[in-house]
């Protein structure tokens, strides 16, 4: 009996968050809204999304001692998330620069801080957390190495998630471990490295599948998903929602499809869930305060 449903390794970061009405153009400046300060990062996001959802949840990640990770401490706790991996010091805590523009698309520099600090050490260390997941899900603002290390440490049974975000090739390794690998048009691309892929989104998923993962999942904005798996390819349509802002919109599709399939859902029902939780969080403000509960997603 696994003690927790996911476990997210990853990152966790403070977002500095401004308001545009345009995004500058090199060398140009432009005023913005007042700084809002937000819990955010890749892993810290999912966490919190899977644990608003119903997921008994444990983060492992590092944060600075300081205000910034006393913020996100805090945020995981009140969500119901496991703090027991968090691992607290060696750099200040991660800072997400984020500017959003009247349509809610945003852009974001990220200053990794505590994040790069999270070394396969620290994965070792942490061996019997990630033997009681039955599900772990990492990203890419953390090491590479140390992303390497959590499927080489990988229980019998377990099922590994990967968003590789932000993208960067990967190794044969990573690859074959992922099930599924979770990606937009953007990362799909890089991955595949420059490679000469199909011009369709199925194209590029079989593409993917080539490389070795067990599965794979395309994200198509407001066209939906494409899951692809040894059983074929298929779309699920997206949920049309009047969108506010997208910051984590992304982390929480990849918590909810991540626990959905721990809980014994089918790829493409995993998935049309994740899109459901995807809708939502977009029609609010921020990324962790803009998660929704089961009930919330029921209701949609």
């Amino acid at each position: 009996m696994y003690e927790y449903d996911l476990l997210v390794v990853g990152s966790a970061n403070a977002d500095l968050v401004t308001r545009v009405e345009r995004r500058p153009a090199a060398g140009e400046t432009v005023l913005g809204s007042d700084l809002a300060v937000h819990p955010g990062g890749k892993g810290a996001n999912q966490a919190v999304a899977a644990a608003r959802l119903g997921a008994r949840t444990a983060l492992l990640a590092r944060v600075g001692d300081d205000h910034h990770g006393r913020l996100l401490l805090d945020s995981q706790r009140a969500a119901g998330v496991d703090t027991v991996g968090v691992l607290v010091g060696g750099a200040p805590t991660g800072i997400a620069l984020i500017t959003v523009d009247p349509s809610g698309d945003n852009s974001i520099v990220v200053a990794p801080g505590a994040n790069g600090r999270l070394t396969p050490d620290d994965v070792r260390a942490a061996g019997a957390l990630l033997r009681a997941s039955r599900v772990i899900s990492t990203q890419l603002e953390i090491p590479l190495e140390t992303v390497v290390e959590v499927v080489r440490n990988l229980a019998p049974g377990s099922r590994f998630v990967l968003n590789p975000s932000p993208p960067r090739p990967l190794t044969p390794e990573l690859l074959t471990a992922c099930d599924p690998l979770i990606v937009n048009e953007h990362e799909a691309q890089v991955i595949l490295g420059g490679a000469e892929a199909g011009d369709t989104p199925e194209g590029w998923a079989r593409d993917l599948l080539a490389l070795g993962p067990r599965s794979v999942v395309i994200t198509l904005g407001g066209e939906g998903a494409l899951v692809a798996s040894a059983d074929g390819v298929a779309r699920v349509p997206s949920v049309k929602v009047d969108a506010v802002d997208t910051t984590g919109a992304g982390d929480a599709f990849t918590a909810a499809l991540a626990w959905r399939l721990g809980a014994g859902a089918t790829l493409e029902e995993a998935t049309a869930y994740a899109a459901r939780v995807g809708a939502i969080a977009v029609t609010r403000r921020g990324a962790q305060e803009a998660y929704p509960t089961a009930a919330a997603v029921d209701a949609l």
